[in-house]
């Protein structure tokens, strides 16, 4: 396995290709949520892309963290259906949360998933909410 957190511009264009097209596959198609993830926001400067990679170099997940100016959010955290159940998603994670330094960082958790970011620290921080067709909660991990 390798882990890594770069900003888009150390994308690849294969890597970016296969982002893109596991977001889809999971948020669009999997949970059946027509939305615009290509939002603008992958290219800013401030965004890391955690990338998951196996050791065929094969990406098996991913997380978007995003530089708020206040806070740090964390969001499009993802698995390959191959990769779920193994503690995998941990590992991504961990990593996002290492490039999140000094401030408060925040996400909107799918509900059945709270409990998972809660183990990171994060708690409910507000109402829940439908966001298309999908219960979530906001979530605040604060760092003093």
């Amino acid at each position: 396995m390798n882990i890594t957190a770069v900003p888009f511009a150390a994308l690849d264009a294969r890597t970016a290709y296969d982002v893109w097209r596991l977001r889809q596959a999971v948020f669009v198609v999997e949970q059946a949520c027509p939305y615009p993830d290509l939002d603008g926001r992958d290219v800013e400067p401030g965004t890391r892309h955690v990338l998951l990679r196996d050791s065929g170099d094969a990406l098996l997940g991913y997380a978007r963290v995003l530089d708020d100016a206040s806070t740090w959010r964390i969001g499009r955290v993802v698995l390959t259906p191959e990769a779920r159940g193994r503690g995998l998603a941990d590992l991504v994670m961990g990593t996002a949360l290492q490039v999140c330094p000094d401030r408060d960082v925040v996400l909107d958790a799918q509900v059945p998933l709270a409990g998972w970011y809660a183990g990171f620290g994060f708690v409910a921080d507000g109402a829940e909410f439908l966001e298309d067709g999908i219960p979530h909660v906001p979530m605040r991990l604060t760092r003093e």
